[in-house]
């Protein structure tokens, strides 16, 4: 008998309304239970109190009330085309209208259906559901039900794209585009690390060679003290951005500063820049500390009445998310700690104390958001020179899972956050002990009562100045492993959410922008989800040394490769190909003890795995049989692979381009490898800058190889 049978028929059943999985299929398709202890801490964060079949009844039948106890639904979301449904709850037999109130102004009454559901008694009253319908033909947009009559109340309705696909100026032509972990690509120019002005570069180059995007690692914001978190997913907000990314020369105000903060920027300039020769682990600290002094003296600079004028435009247009976020900022210069250590008066957003201390700290809390406004200007410059340069996209950005667990966004967004659990991943054949990624998922509950306004902000923020948005784990959208803290990521549930909500409104807000949708679909994926993507036209991932028939041990046809995704040979998880041909991923994890089996067993089965690749390129004719020991030629044939694939993008990893091995990630580890801190380098370890690569043979026949495979077929 399995622990799921053993539950109490209460537990799982609340759970199961809850959207808590008691089950799930592990990534060889066997059932695995969640235990009965995961499952109350599960349903803890989300506010539940399971602890006893006594509470966990009371519970359930509160949570079957809830709906009636309210007009409407917290939350309506439609598909554009769709007529649909939507309950309402008003005093048995007694009259209400509804209205759709549209997001221009105009207004349109909804048409009650025939329909009947008997009362419910409900807090000593009989209360009567009526049925109304949402027309297919309402315009998208953010919109808002209203109920009139014996029950009044309100509600978001938001109607979606049924469909996204391609944005018009990549229409039915494929692309490809570098991808490139942007601090570890640095020129001359950079202070240590790789900035928006060689994003800009590297896109301006990428789009002579015939790139249509350019896909960067998430840009998100990460902590303003020391230390700052090296990993780009696991940052302090999704909404904002990294300053450390600023180009300081490119900041407008420095031609008209004072010549001691000119001679300041100069020299703290060519101290960082000293770094940039190096192969060591980039110093993010240093390279903060040093940027900071000099954008802090520019931010005292006199601005012209124009920029002065735009700077509140953006203010006013981030409202109340940017001065959450930069107030987080100042209090945290100040404590310098965990917000979960600062005087407990603090903790709360919303306190008088930090209404206080937000205006005591007042000028770093502008300085926080002006850091905000010079990004958005560098970003724009950055997707400016990428079309300029023929890309169809431009920049494309990546999103991140979540955030630390003492970021800004879990203290500024909090009561939409979970407490007591963290995001990871169940085991699965590259991660065999699981993954605990320490992230505070979303409640979904909150979500849909905040009419998903903390996720709309934050793609709106992240789409404005982009061709395409990368979702990190899109699978998240659909449910998310939780982990209670303290246990092994073996011992979690997936909770489910909104899809339809989740994926429909990243699809609005990314045809707004014009911007296509990737998603990160690797992993374990439950039935369907990859269908629903495809049906909204959403994009999928595609990694070659995954594309495989596993049964038969063999390479996947390059005609059996999904249209819609973004093809690659490897991934930031992964070694570049280099690396990975000469066993870089094995050697790690053996190294580091996150291998289940001996490492003889992991290098058979690799080899094995790699010499069936060699022999279909091979047989392909995309690689000569003498070639086999030529690792350019191999890389080289790879790609040639995946263009042959039906993908509309192809992802070429920058490093590929100039025989980088060393692996810029190991999932499974945290401090025990320098993850999200490598600096691009050659075959030999040493250091590539951008300046360099134009002109670099290996790198101009690898994405002469691509373009040509792109523009021959498309």
């Amino acid at each position: 008998m399995t622990q799921t049978q053993q539950l109490d028929p209460a537990l799982r059943e609340l759970a199961e309304a809850c959207s808590v999985s008691v089950e799930f299929h592990d990534w060889q398709g066997n059932p695995q239970p969640a235990s009965a202890d995961t499952l109350r801490s599960v349903l803890a964060a989300l506010g539940i109190d399971a602890s006893t079949p006594e509470s966990a009844r009371a519970a359930l039948e509160e949570l079957r009330l809830r709906p009636w106890r309210r007009a409407l639904p917290p939350c309506v979301v439609v598909r554009s085309g769709r007529p649909a449904r939507v309950p309402v709850h008003v005093p048995h037999g007694e009259p209400v209208t509804v209205s759709a109130v549209l997001e221009d102004g105009g207004e349109q009454e909804l048409r009650q259906l025939d329909v009947w559901v008997d009362p419910r008694e409900v807090d000593g009253r009989l209360v009567g559901e009526a049925t109304f319908e949402v027309p297919g033909d309402l315009p998208l947009g953010y919109h808002e039900l209203r109920a009139a009559g014996a029950a009044d109340g309100t509600a978001p309705l938001i109607v979606v794209p049924a469909y996204v696909g391609e944005p018009p100026t990549l229409g039915s032509r494929r692309a490809w585009g570098f991808t490139s972990q942007l601090y570890a690509t640095r020129s001359r120019a950079s202070w240590g690390l790789g900035d928006l002005g060689d994003l800009r570069e590297l896109a301006t180059w990428s789009g002579r060679q015939g790139a249509g995007f350019v896909l960067v690692n998430p840009l998100h914001a990460a902590e303003p003290v020391a230390p700052m978190e090296p990993s780009p997913y696991l940052p302090a907000t999704r909404r904002f951005f990294n300053p450390v990314y600023l180009r300081v020369e490119d900041v407008p105000e420095l031609a008209s500063a004072p010549q001691r903060v000119q001679d300041l920027v100069r020299r703290l300039a060519g101290e960082q820049q000293q770094a940039n020769t190096s192969p060591e682990p980039i110093d993010r600290d240093a390279v903060w500390a040093a940027k900071s002094e000099a954008l802090t003296a520019l931010h005292e600079v006199a601005r012209s009445a124009e920029r002065d004028a735009a700077y509140a435009a953006f203010r006013e247009q981030e409202g109340e998310g940017l001065v959450d976020f930069a107030t987080w900022c100042a209090i945290s210069e100040e404590q310098r700690a965990a917000w979960q250590d600062w005087p407990e008066e603090l903790r709360d957003p919303r306190s008088p104390a930090v209404a206080e201390l937000r205006e005591k700290l007042a000028t770093r809390v502008d300085y926080f958001c002006w850091l905000q406004w010079l990004l958005d200007e560098q970003l724009s410059v950055a997707q400016e020179a990428a079309r300029s340069a023929g890309m169809a996209l431009g920049i494309m950005h990546d999103l991140a899972v979540g955030v630390h667990p003492s970021s800004a966004d879990a203290w500024a967004l909090q009561s939409a956050l979970a407490l007591g659990v963290t995001v990871g991943a169940p085991p699965d054949a590259y991660n065999q002990q699981g993954q605990d990624w320490s992230q505070p998922p979303w409640r979904p509950d909150v979500l849909a009562e905040t009419g998903y306004a903390p996720y709309r902000a934050m793609l709106r923020t992240v789409l404005r100045h982009a061709g395409g948005i990368r979702v990190d784990h899109i699978l998240g959208l659909f449910r998310l492993w939780w982990v209670p803290q303290g246990r092994p990521p073996t011992e979690g549930a997936y909770v489910r959410y909104d899809p339809e909500a989740l994926v429909g409104i990243l699809a609005l807000e990314a045809s707004r922008s014009g911007a296509v949708v990737v998603g990160e679909d690797l992993g374990t994926v439950e039935p369907g989800v990859r269908d629903f993507l495809k049906e909204r036209g959403v994009l999928g991932t595609s990694i070659l040394w995954f594309e495989r028939d596993w049964d038969a041990g063999v390479p996947l046809r390059p005609e059996q490769w999904r249209e819609l995704s973004l093809a690659s040979v490897t991934t930031h998880d992964l070694p570049p190909t280099a690396g990975y041909l000469a066993g870089e991923h094995i050697r790690i994890r053996s190294e580091l003890g996150l291998l289940t089996r001996s490492v003889e067993e992991e290098r058979r089965s690799d080899e094995a795995e790699q010499r069936s690749w060699l022999d279909d390129l091979v047989r392909r004719g995309l690689l000569a049989e003498s070639a086999r020991g030529d690792e350019q030629a191999v890389v080289e044939a790879l790609h040639r692979f995946v263009v042959s694939t039906p993908a509309r993008l192809v992802g070429v990893a920058l490093p590929d381009a100039v025989g980088d091995r060393r692996a810029i990630n190991q999932p499974g580890t945290y401090r025990e490898y320098p993850n999200w801190k490598l600096p691009m380098c050659d075959g030999e370890g040493r250091p590539v800058l951008l300046d360099d690569v134009p002109g670099n043979a290996r790198a101009e026949s690898l994405a002469r190889i691509v373009s040509e495979g792109v523009a021959g077929d498309g």
